[in-house]
């Protein structure tokens, strides 16, 4: 498949992107400097070239991959907002308008909950939220020009489709559409988002396989979320159960998780 060239995606990118070389992690440096007391104001962004410690949900490494998006930002809670555990869908629906926008539309893109972009059953994007206090640090990763190698994980690029997206480029579309989003949550605008992010998610009745806390395998039907965004899963018997943490799956496919 030929190239395609992304370019001049955004004529002026956001004031508050802050780029690096090399870093540890952009969570880690962001929730360093807030310990530390250091200001991190709402909108700034951390951005890396690479990673030598970046990690995922549940302490999964976060594979380094150079012109992939890596990159972090804060977002300051008030005592208005809607539940903190919403921002990871809220950040869903920022990435997938931003893949969309910066691709021009690409075929079988869907949320998976909590915190997952895919392509088909493959993983193209990743969402860590850690909070300190009052700020939670959003962190994102998009792969844009590489999909790494994670053993029984299908994963997925840009690049693979033919599509090359300049990932500063994707940066300054990917901080306007979440600042878009953020302000819309921040002004309780959340069962919009959740209706969006349902929306752009895979479909309800998808059969899915959940790992809870402890490890214990939970087959059923993906039923959607509720109105705090936990999963809701139906079982073979018809009830309904409610998934609060856990690894939700697609039974057949070899999806990545978060």
């Amino acid at each position: 498949m030929p190239l395609r060239r992304c370019s001049s995606l955004t004529d002026t990118p956001p004031a508050l992107i802050e780029t690096i070389a090399d870093i540890p992690s952009t969570n880690g440096e962001l929730l360093a400097r807030l310990g530390r007391g250091e200001p991190v104001s709402e909108g700034q962004w951390l951005v890396a070239d690479r990673q030598s410690a970046g990690r995922g949900r549940a302490g999964r490494v976060w594979s380094d991959g150079f012109g992939n998006f890596m990159g972090s930002t804060v977002v300051r809670l008030r005592t208005s907002d809607p539940l903190a555990q919403t921002l990871a869908l809220v950040a869903g629906v920022a990435v997938h308008e931003a893949v969309v926008e910066a691709t021009g539309g690409l075929a079988g893109l869907k949320l998976k909950w909590p915190n997952d972009l895919l392509v088909g059953d493959a993983k193209l994007a990743g969402i860590l939220l850690e909070r300190q206090g009052d700020a939670v640090v959003v962190g994102i990763g998009v792969n844009l020009a590489q999909a790494p190698d994670v053993p029984g994980r299908a994963t997925a690029s840009l690049a693979g489709f033919g599509m090359t997206v300049p990932r500063d480029d994707f940066a300054a579309i990917l901080a306007e559409r979440f600042a878009d989003a953020l302000i819309r949550w921040h002004l309780g605008e959340w069962a919009v988002l959740r209706t969006q992010w349902l929306a752009r998610a895979m479909p309800t009745g998808t059969l899915v396989s959940v790992k809870d806390r402890d490890q214990c395998e939970i087959m059923g039907a993906f039923g959607g979320i509720d109105d705090d965004g936990v999963a809701l899963l139906r079982l073979a018997n018809g009830t309904v159960r409610a998934i609060h943490a856990g690894d939700i799956e697609m039974v057949g496919s070899h999806a990545s998780g978060g």
